[in-house]
């Protein structure tokens, strides 16, 4: 199974005047295709950056991250912005959905920046949610969903564009402990359709659901756990 993703020595260093901070201190990650993992860390251990730079936000100070097959280490805003919106599927704590916009216009979004035409859009989108069970909720604007309803939105959002990687930053941080697991049963889901997943959590309990828990401390790799019975 080949790596879709691999960082090698990656540093990351950001700037407060003539302060160094070291986010990120030669941090080597090999992921690879239809893996499921998660990446823990106390605050200000680096896992932010750390997901922002897997993510395509962001370019390391120096060494080199190739995403499937690419080198992304050194692009430019509008390469990043290209890979982010082909290769990586973002679901957040806060959902991002639009407002004013219902359910399936908030899933096409990914697919008007990729060119595709309003017909094939729209198809797809109702394909997609139907696929995480709102069917029947794509008519409906943000706040007549409940946050359950609404992270599906946002992982149909994630999936419509059929992206290499699904990246979650904190995906049940604004959920109730009941709903955290119907989503992580969807994340399971979504896994077993041959989906890498790459969840970035505080939370041991919804880090368990991962296949390989990666452990960062002081901008370091901790330490890198098997989850040989993952919760499903």
């Amino acid at each position: 199974m080949d790596n879709i993703i691999s960082l090698d020595k990656i540093v990351k260093n950001y700037y407060i005047g003539s302060i160094i901070v070291e986010a990120l201190r030669s941090v080597d990650i090999e992921i690879k295709h239809n893996e499921y993992v998660a990446i823990m860390g106390p605050s200000g251990s680096g896992k932010s950056t750390l997901m922002n730079l897997i993510g395509a936000l962001d370019t390391p100070t120096s060494g080199e991250y190739i995403l499937n097959g690419t080198d992304v280490s050194k692009m430019d805003d509008d390469m990043l912005a290209e890979i982010r919106n082909s290769e990586i599927g973002f679901i957040f704590q806060t959902f991002n959905l639009l407002p004013r916009y219902t359910a399936l216009e908030n899933v096409t979004l990914p697919l008007i920046y990729a060119g595709v035409g309003k017909s094939e859009r729209v198809e797809l989108a109702k394909k997609t949610l139907t696929e995480v069970g709102l069917g029947d909720r794509m008519e409906h604007k943000p706040n007549e969903l409940s946050g359950g309803q609404r992270q599906r939105v946002a992982v149909a959002r994630a999936l419509v564009n059929n992206p290499s990687i699904i990246l979650a930053d904190e995906p049940t941080g604004n959920l109730d402990s009941k709903t955290s697991i119907d989503i992580m049963k969807l994340f399971g889901e979504i896994h077993r359709r041959g989906n890498t997943i790459i969840l970035v959590t505080h939370e041991e309990s919804i880090a368990r659901y991962a296949h390989r828990i990666i452990r960062l401390l002081d901008g370091e790799i901790d330490k890198v756990e098997i989850n040989e019975n993952p919760d499903t």
